[in-house]
């Protein structure tokens, strides 16, 4: 079994799902601490550390962190891309972002798993666009980042979990858990 640190019941499934056959996967409700660092691999890597030692042991943890990394803005926000979805909102960041001449962005997400053996990290990323805000789905930056001529917000959740970014680092944890 393997407990998910997170409080976000879509984030839950998107493990459960891509780790069935593999693993169970149960929620722990747990506030970690999060550090501030422009490495979201460190975030996370902390996060299951420290969600792993709130267990004592009992299990193994995984803990995800995700940022919107846009080209043109050298990355930012980067891993504190939910911050400034809080501060200044997604039409915002699409207004700062629409008289970019290169709109590419990638979301990145790093699933880290802690047990008593350390800390393991696994990458996923997809490319995209950062276009005007369509569709009704989703959540934070969903209507604004387009994949292969879609919006994530216009997109079924099935279908967005099926390639997400965090579905493509619980695909590299996957295939990890199953080789140990």
């Amino acid at each position: 079994m393997l407990n998910f640190a997170t409080t976000n019941e879509g984030k839950l499934e998107e493990a459960r799902s891509h780790l069935a056959g593999v693993t169970d996967v149960e929620q722990f409700d747990y506030d970690y601490l999060e550090i501030q660092s422009d490495d979201l691999a460190a975030i996370a890597a902390r996060g299951a550390r420290e969600s792993f030692d709130a267990l004592e042991g009992e299990a193994p943890v995984i803990v995800d962190d995700t940022g919107l990394f846009i080209r043109e803005f050298d990355g930012f926000p980067g891993p504190y891309a939910a911050y400034v979805e809080h501060t200044l909102g997604v039409e915002r960041v699409w207004d700062l972002a629409s008289d970019l001449e290169d709109r590419r962005a990638a979301f990145r997400c790093i699933v880290a798993y802690a047990d008593e053996d350390g800390v393991e990290t696994f990458e996923g990323r997809v490319q995209g666009t950062l276009v005007a805000p369509r569709g009704e789905g989703g959540f934070g930056y969903d209507p604004i980042f387009e994949f292969d001529g879609t919006t994530f917000a216009e997109m079924r959740t099935e279908e967005k979990n099926a390639f997400s970014h965090r579905a493509r680092a619980l695909s590299k944890l996957a295939d990890w858990l199953v080789d140990e």
